[in-house]
């Protein structure tokens, strides 16, 4: 049987991707009758469209709401985005400051990125890695919130999650998220984790949510935010100008990574 074209093969690839929520390389390649290479090559094709999210070996539905990507899977969607709207968001912290870093693999790298120059910031974090990576920084102490562990995020959460932070008060928040909509406000697809988020936004005196472009008009299953309780949002610079255009119609600050500093 002749082997289907790019196109039909990925709208098929699509289907399948409907039909059954989640994909393998190695089991498309066999139904397909084309190499994993191929079928590689056809994801990161649909990737690049939005129209699902590659995982290791496989691929979901780019739905928020839907599914939650485990740390180590979401840290190689958009990587270069998300460095790059790290580096922005970390050009904002100042000497002395007290700040709070939500977990997630944009805020993971927002952390790598903080400057090695910056001395007696407080980061206060609920998630683990970032904890760990901010151990050695000699400029920054690192308190982490406690609470109950979440394996697929690295994140503690409740119970006992935000008993901390409600004794705790900060310069700035920098937080994740799986939606960023007009109308629905900053969304979150784990309700435990929401409610964390939650509680750091109303506890800081400025609150930046970090997302790259595939958040942008989604809408998740948790609102932890209203869009006027935020500082501004931090995209990339492939972001959709129609959606950052609706974003700041609503009165959302949107600073793109690739913008210089004032």
């Amino acid at each position: 049987m002749p082997s289907l074209s790019a196109n039909l093969r990925r709208k098929r690839i699509l289907e399948l991707l409907k039909a059954r929520g989640a994909l393998k390389v190695r089991e498309l390649a066999g139904e397909l009758g084309v190499s994993q290479v191929t079928i590689r090559a056809d994801l990161a094709a649909l990737e690049r469209e939005g129209r699902l999210v590659r995982t290791r070996g496989g691929a979901l539905p780019p739905e928020p709401g839907r599914f939650e990507l485990p740390l180590w899977e979401s840290r190689r969607v958009h990587l270069r985005e998300k460095a790059a709207i790290g580096r922005r968001a970390a050009e904002l912290v100042k000497d002395g400051e007290t700040i709070f870093v939500d977990v997630g693999s944009t805020t993971t790298e927002f952390a790598r990125a903080l400057s090695p120059e910056l001395k007696d910031v407080l980061v206060v974090t609920n998630a683990l890695n970032i904890a760990l990576l901010l151990e050695a920084h000699p400029g920054v102490r690192v308190v982490v919130t406690g609470g109950t562990l979440r394996r697929l995020q690295h994140s503690l959460v409740n119970p006992f999650g935000t008993r901390l932070l409600e004794e705790l008060y900060a310069d700035k928040a920098f937080l994740g998220a799986n939606g960023v909509h007009p109308e629905a406000g900053v969304t979150n697809a784990n309700v435990p984790e929401a409610e964390i988020k939650r509680l750091m936004v109303a506890h800081a005196k400025a609150a930046y949510v970090l997302a790259d472009r595939s958040k942008l008009l989604r809408v998740a299953t948790a609102r932890f935010a209203d869009l006027a309780d935020l500082a501004g949002l931090i995209t990339d610079d492939g972001a959709d100008p129609e959606a950052v255009a609706a974003l700041e119609a609503a009165g959302l600050e949107v600073i793109r990574a690739g913008t210089a500093r004032p």
